[in-house]
């Protein structure tokens, strides 16, 4: 495993639509091997490929409900609404409200090609839709209603004076 950059807005890599994964490989496994450790040094709650200079369409989410690694995910069914903060390892220093579903179902393939469905609710459907993003060039700050520097909220999420 080794950690890879992430890529930061202004990049195109991260405008691109991500490739769909054929192959299922020793390749793919690295590829996800390292961005395991990249989220993970990074403190981070998922990461997609795209993000570290890779156009392919495979994200990692790493959250209490458990360690996922998903290539080709597709949205199945969403439900609900739920608005809150977001932030991204490829927007450093911001934060921004969005809005999301708050119920995501999805599909997609494991490391080893093999289908899976999954269903999230809360912060896990709103990492779900933001990771999923990445693979079509979009990020958060693109939906959301408000952006902003997080130096400028204090912990208690008020403008500081």
């Amino acid at each position: 495993m080794a950690y890879r950059y992430v890529v930061q807005v202004g990049d195109e890599v991260l405008r691109n639509k991500s490739e769909e994964v054929r192959k299922f490989d020793s390749e793919l496994a690295a590829l996800l091997d390292d961005m395991k450790e990249t989220v993970r040094k990074e403190d981070g709650a998922g990461l997609a490929a795209p993000q570290i200079g890779v156009n392919i369409r495979a994200v990692v989410i790493d959250l209490e409900e458990g360690y996922f690694e998903m290539i080709n995910p597709k949205i199945l069914s969403v439900k609900g609404e739920q608005r809150g903060e977001e932030g991204c390892l490829s927007v450093k220093g911001k934060q921004g409200v969005v809005t999301r579903p708050n119920k995501v179902k999805a599909e997609y393939r494991d490391r080893t090609g093999k289908k899976h469905t999954v269903t999230g609710t809360g912060l896990f459907a709103r990492c779900m839709c933001h990771e999923f993003d990445h693979l079509d060039g979009i990020l958060y700050i693109d939906r959301a209603e408000e952006v902003y520097d997080i130096s400028t909220k204090n912990k208690a999420g008020q403008d500081e004076e």
